[in-house]
């Protein structure tokens, strides 16, 4: 790991080195690529410095108390030794995940795909929660919010929606989202107060730029329609809202929120390009291990990978068998507590594999 590191920071230096030229910038696309990678491989190289300082630190210490007789200053060196080599060990745990190989999508933005599951009307009601729950936490972390599609019930329950979540990191934080969500509570409708069970599906997709995936032309058939909102409110006077269907795979996109079907079409381009990276990915990974994904991770849309229980105040991620009991917080957007575990997780089965 040291000769690796090493050759990192060697890197580091050259990258500075360049960024100083006077003519540095007269390429803007080379310039702003050197410095994203100089800008991501800075943290490995003032963790590898530090342990550098670690070890310089024990060692000193070391061959003081070698030749110290005095038991107040060798009580020092052994109190300077001992927090040193804690810094050591603790570096090269941090450094060990570092070194791990980055999600290239990690800072990508992210399609999010709602729809209602198992459980009628309230299954509506609950993807509509998740909906709420997401643009809450995208909120909370100066994210933007974009809306694609949304086809509503008339009670105000979410049959799908899909929408585009902005900002740094959006994919690292919304790639563990994945899955079936299941909900426990008693329904609005329930006279009699009986706790029903519910499920919505949840995709996240990395967002991808058409000119990122081929799509041929002739591969689409476009279809146009009217707007609606639930119950066929609102319906516009023209055919703005576009459907694409990707004929080899059967893949549909839709979206109606825009006023015009030029702009409509474009985001159903990426919608159906982020769609289409995602099987081939699947694909790739399938050939490279024989495996299936691992559950921690993105997660199979089929698995059921969380809880909300709410007459119990709970909610439990069933990937890693965590439990919290603050579920007005979680529905809120308090996401954090929950998506830094999973990826912990995440992080230690790498590890694991990397061995």
């Amino acid at each position: 790991m040291l000769d690796k590191l090493q050759a990192v920071a060697n890197r580091y230096e050259e990258l500075c080195a360049k960024a100083e030229q006077p003519d540095f910038y007269a390429d803007p696309a080379r310039a702003a690529k050197l410095l994203k990678e100089k800008n991501d491989i800075e943290p490995i190289v003032e963790a590898y410095h530090a342990l550098c300082r670690a070890k310089q630190e024990q060692a000193e210490a070391k061959e003081l108390l070698t030749g110290e007789t005095d038991p107040d200053m060798r009580a020092l060196c052994q109190e300077q030794f001992q927090q040193a080599k804690g810094d050591q060990v603790r570096l090269e745990e941090e450094l060990k995940i570092l070194l791990l190989p980055k999600d290239p999508n990690d800072e990508k933005n992210v399609i999010v795909e709602i729809r209602g599951g198992v459980g009628g009307e309230e299954s509506a009601l609950f993807a509509h929660s998740l909906y709420r729950m997401y643009t809450m936490y995208a909120a909370a972390r100066g994210w933007s919010v974009e809306l694609l599609n949304y086809n509503e019930t008339e009670l105000g329950g979410v049959k799908e929606a899909d929408f585009l979540m902005s900002g740094r990191g959006a994919w690292s934080r919304m790639k563990y989202e994945s899955g079936v969500h299941r909900v426990q509570r008693v329904p609005e409708t329930e006279s009699g107060g009986r706790v029903h069970t519910s499920t919505a599906t949840v995709a996240v997709l990395p967002e991808m730029e058409p000119v990122d995936v081929e799509i041929r032309d002739e591969d689409i058939e476009m279809q146009v329609f009217r707007s609606s909102g639930a119950g066929g409110q609102h319906i516009n006077k023209t055919s703005s809202a576009v459907r694409l269907i990707h004929k080899p795979t059967g893949i549909v996109v839709a979206c109606q929120e825009e006023r015009s079907q030029v702009q409509n079409r474009e985001k159903c381009m990426r919608m159906l390009a982020s769609k289409l990276y995602e099987i081939e990915q699947a694909r790739v990974t399938g050939e490279i291990t024989g495996l299936r994904r691992s559950q921690v991770g993105t997660g199979m849309r089929n698995e059921r990978i969380r809880t909300y229980n709410f007459p119990q105040g709970r909610v439990t991620d069933h990937r890693i068998g965590l439990t919290l009991y603050k579920i007005d917080a979680v529905m809120n957007g308090d996401l954090d507590e929950l998506i830094d575990a999973l990826a912990t997780a995440d992080q230690a089965e790498k590890l694991k594999n990397a061995q």
